[in-house]
């Protein structure tokens, strides 16, 4: 049993801000993919190949009757889990023993579909063979793929995503809205600054923001939401100083790639300690994460008790690349504090961002992201004239050290002696050496170089010649701090991040455009950008054991959640719970690759991807649960209780894909190591796997004495109800499949009693289908029919593919022996076409495919086979919503009356769109397909696709009958 939970949406995504004009690339692509079948866009990042790609796709939908579905590979970092994302993409729920890609193939050979694969870049290889098996596998496979570089096959064409046109802006700007660049920037813009538009005093300093950004459309949307507190003049002076800062270090990055990584920066540069901080750290999730998991992984304060973990909490804040040597006044060969600043002669060695803005740190290694850009800015004030700009003590003030909880030891000794730390814990070594002199650092480990120059200018670093009291070697001079390593951090005053912090630090990098905000399971949930995870994954990686602290925190964050959720299965929340993991799954991923990879670990992976039984089991995950449970199993061979889990779980996965002799060598090897640890738990989890392989093995006998055994020792302690109620479940079938269908009532009843008090669904609509399958072999048609359409209501609820394809089975079988043979042809087609998600031999049961030819020779005998095959297609024509509102009608409204339906002259109702309906009228008018091609300037194979799709939606069997349908309509 088992199959699948709530997928995360693999159709093409909702668009949450205006597309900016690429007609040009748009009909490009349309072009390339009506002559090729494996067209990649290629880009540096940023450029927009994701967003045209989606584009391109939403174009020539309706081309493809078995629709467009994207895999989305930016979270996926295994090779090996390439062919699984693409069936999960695809809605395929494979459990043969065959390697994935070629059931892959298998299963979509006959279709026609556009497949996008989204992020190749870093899975090329892998993606090239998904790419070639589909190519050579099939004839109506399509696909389109977003990579910075090609593929490398010989099938491929590729179309070039080329940045976001700019005019000269010292040229003639008076058609500047034309410019794509230039209206993604207003746009953008706009959206923080209600009312800007262009404007002739504006559009030449937007023309030479955009050209500095060389169009790039994310460097551009990165600069535009600085607008909130800038003007555009304000914006490109700083960027060009950025852009200097950045681009001095490596001549051999090209352009593009330098002016990304240069807004980029300067989008981490305009954070705050706290946004930097919790930005770096995020960068471990793989996928989307919702608050509380960001919580988890960012804060220094565990989610339980509050206390401070015992390892890896340093408070980083990543450094910017060193400054270039032209900026004067700062320390250039100081480690750990470069890139100060002056704003004029006679100002050496003090932190600024400006003419009018002095006084503040701004993009300083150590200390950045501390921002004033003028009066009323919150977190910062000024004592008069002149005075430096430093952090107020006011609560509710932002981004300032405070004396608040969890900042102990700040003060501020008066006006012109600015918020200096004093006796804070794990800082040591601060003083201050009177009213002239205050606050400066003395010894402090890796804070070199800090010194005062006189009253007017209190702790500033410099290094200049002739710097009055800094420190020195020479005898006599106060502990000089020893040079910080490159690339040194600097930490927040303990205890760091606090829960609450990583939420403020979380809503500002939503408003600056760091994070985007999107609504999932649960509620709302976040994703950093594939550029921005790896940009602030780079800073994590400056100082050693961040990275490596931050997936261990991941990790554990993941797996208790699993714990919680396993805890909590069986009952009321099972669809919410399987929706909640499957929005997790690239941070799953992630957590389990960790385990298995670093050292010291296989054990916590061991022990995760046991817990997740019940989401490999039950929502359809089968493969990928094999996948890490052999590499787990490997990597922690002790005999542990983990172990123990994990045996029998590869064993009832090993079964699933009815690979018996090594789900049997599983369950028994879990079965002796559980009675060798004394867990009797265990031991009845892998008792009840070997049960089902003796029951699905044919050997009804034998499994009917072991489930009659184990229902009758009853629920052992530790043991998962969920696994007490399948035991019930299976003893009910063998009961069934053996002709004592009262006994099985009775014992359905029993676990319907189990499951009901529990408010559980998963089971409950098993036990309803062999209620129905009971109640058939009695001959009670009626109560059959009732409970295998309560059934299926409940495999809706928690999405079970594959209870829903056994399920229409048997509500086939149940309508053909009723005489109600519409619906029987009908719901075979639906249950039909489900099952080519799964297998369309229906595992090779002779069962299954017996009953199955029944219902078909009843239905074809009653009908007609022209008439079978026309409700068949129909059924098969149906979403599985609709299927299922078909099947779920009542009594009285057979769904068979209707969808025997109207003869073709007469009126209907049936949804064709806009273009299906002018299709249906060039067939009326006796056009072929290439006429109609033609006529509506579109490809053959798009107007090939149309006929179908109409010829199924009305269930049809030739362009006469749309015709005469047709001429009805009119």
């Amino acid at each position: 049993m088992g199959g699948s939970a709530p997928r995360r949406d693999h159709h093409l995504p909702a668009e949450t801000t205006s597309f900016v004009d690429r007609r040009g690339e748009l009909t490009q692509g349309r072009e390339l993919l009506a002559r090729a079948r494996l067209v990649t866009l290629t880009g540096p990042g940023g450029v927009g190949k994701t967003r045209l790609a989606a584009r391109i796709a939403a174009r020539v939908r309706r081309a493809f009757p078995d629709g467009v579905r994207c895999v989305h590979l930016s979270g996926l970092h295994d090779p090996a889990l390439v062919p699984l994302a693409a069936a999960d993409a695809l809605g395929l729920h494979d459990r043969s023993a065959q390697p994935p890609l070629a059931a892959l193939v298998e299963q979509v050979r006959d279709r026609r579909l556009l497949l996008v694969v989204d992020n190749c870049e870093h899975l090329a290889g892998a993606c090239a063979q998904l790419a070639a098996a589909l190519l050579h596998g099939t004839e109506g496979v399509r696909i389109l793929a977003t990579s910075r570089h090609r593929l490398g096959l010989t099938e491929e064409h590729l179309l070039e995503v080329r940045p976001l046109p700019v005019p000269d802006p010292d040229g003639d700007l008076s058609a500047a809205q034309g410019y794509p660049a230039l209206t993604l920037f207003a746009d953008r813009a706009a959206a923080v600054v209600p009312g800007f538009r262009l404007t002739p005093a504006n559009r030449a300093s937007v023309a030479r923001l955009c050209h500095r950004l060389d169009g790039l459309p994310l460097a551009i949307e990165l600069a535009a939401v600085r607008m909130r507190v800038l003007d555009v003049d304000q914006l490109l002076d700083r960027l060009d100083d950025r852009y200097r800062f950045l681009t001095t270090g490596s001549p051999a990055a090209l352009p593009r790639h330098q002016t990304l990584r240069a807004a980029v920066a300067w989008s981490h540069d305009l954070c705050t300690l706290p946004e930097q901080t919790v930005w770096a750290r995020l960068s471990v999730l793989a996928g989307s994460f919702d608050l509380e998991t960001a919580e988890a992984v960012c804060a220094d304060t565990a989610p339980d008790d509050g206390t401070r973990p015992p390892e890896g909490a340093g408070q980083l804040l990543a450094l910017p690349p060193a400054a270039p040597p032209e900026l004067r006044g700062r320390p250039t060969d100081g480690p750990g504090v470069p890139g100060w600043s002056t704003d004029g002669p006679g100002l050496p060695g003090r932190p600024t961002d400006g003419p009018g803005l002095p006084g503040r740190p701004n993009g300083v290694p150590g200390v950045p992201g501390w921002s004033s850009d003028g009066p009323g800015l919150p977190g910062w004030s000024t004592d008069g004239p002149g005075a430096p700009a430093r952090p107020t003590e006011g609560p509710a003030l932002p981004g300032r050290p405070t004396d608040g909880p969890g900042v102990p030891g700040w003060s501020s000794d008066g006006p012109g002696l600015p918020g200096r730390p004093n006796g804070v814990p794990g800082v040591p070594g601060w003083s201050s050496d009177g009213p002239a002199l205050p606050g400066r650092p003395n010894g402090v480990p890796g804070v070199p170089g800090w010194s005062t120059d006189g009253p007017a200018l209190p702790g500033r670093p410099t290094d200049g010649p002739g710097a009055p009291v800094r420190p020195t070697d020479g005898p006599g001079a106060p502990a000089r701090p020893a040079a910080a390593p490159a690339g040194a951090l600097t930490l927040l005053p303990p205890p760091g991040l606090r829960r609450d912090d990583v939420l403020e630090a979380v809503a500002g990098l939503v408003d600056k455009s760091v994070l985007c905000r999107e609504t999932g399971p649960g509620g709302v949930r976040y994703r950093l950008l594939d550029t921005l995870r790896q940009y602030g994954l780079e800073q994590l990686r400056r100082d050693t054991g961040q990275e490596e602290a931050a997936r261990r925190r991941q990790r554990d964050w993941m797996a208790r959640r699993a714990e919680q959720y396993e805890r909590g299965w069986f009952g009321p929340g099972q669809p919410e719970t399987a929706a909640l993991l499957r929005a997790d799954q690239d941070n799953l991923r992630a957590a389990l690759d960790f385990s298995l990879t670093a050292p010291g670990e296989a054990l916590a992976g061991l022990r995760l991807a046991g817990t997740l039984w019940f989401h490999w089991h039950a929502c359809g995950a089968s493969r990928e649960g094999l996948y890490w449970l052999d590499r787990a199993l490997a990597a922690a061979p002790a005999p542990t209780r983990e172990r123990a889990r994990g045996l029998w779980v590869a064993g009832l996965l090993a079964a699933a894909a009815r690979d018996f002799p090594r789900g049997r060598r599983h369950a028994a090897d879990a079965l002796a190591l559980a009675h060798a640890l004394g867990d009797t738990a265990e031991a009845a989890h892998a008792e009840y796997v070997i049960g089902v392989i003796r029951l699905f093995g044919d050997d009804l006998p034998g499994a009917l004495r072991h489930f009659e055994a184990t229902v009758a020792r009853g629920p052992v302690p530790g043991q998962h109800l969920s696994l007490v109620g399948l035991d019930q479940v299976e003893l009910a079938c063998a009961l069934g499949f053996l002709g004592e269908a009262e006994r099985a009532v009775e014992v359905c009843e029993q676990a319907l009693r189990l499951c009901e008090r529990h408010g559980e669904q998963w089971v409950r609509s098993y036990v309803l289908r062999m209620l129905a399958l009971a109640h058939t072999v009695l001959g009670d048609w009626p109560r059959a029919q009732r409970h295998a359409r309560e059934a299926l209501r409940l495999k809706l609820a928690v999405h079970d593919v594959i209870g829903i394809a056994l399920t229409l089975d048997l509500l086939a079988s149940i309508a053909a022996r009723r005489g109600t043979s519409e619906d029987a042809a009908l719901l075979l087609g639906g249950a039909d076409r489900v099952w080519a998600d799964i297998d369309t031999g229906r595992w090779g049961s002779h069962t299954l495919n017996s009953v199955r030819r029944d219902s078909e020779e009843r239905a074809v005998l009653a009908l007609g086979r022209e008439v079978f095959e026309r409700l068949h297609r129909r059924g098969g024509a149906l979403g599985l919503r609709e299927l299922a509102g078909q099947a779920l009608q009542e009594p009285g409204r057979p769904p068979g009356a209707e969808a025997a339906g109207p003869p073709p002259h007469e009126n209907t109702t049936v949804p064709l769109t806009r273009r299906e309906t002018e299709v249906a009228r060039l067939v009326a008018e006796g056009l072929a397909n290439q006429q109609i091609a033609d006529r509506l300037v579109i490809a053959r194979r798009t107007a090939e696709g149309h006929v179908e799709r109409i010829l199924g939606k009305l269930g049809f069997s030739n362009r006469s009958q749309i015709a005469a349908w047709m001429t009805a309509q009119r």
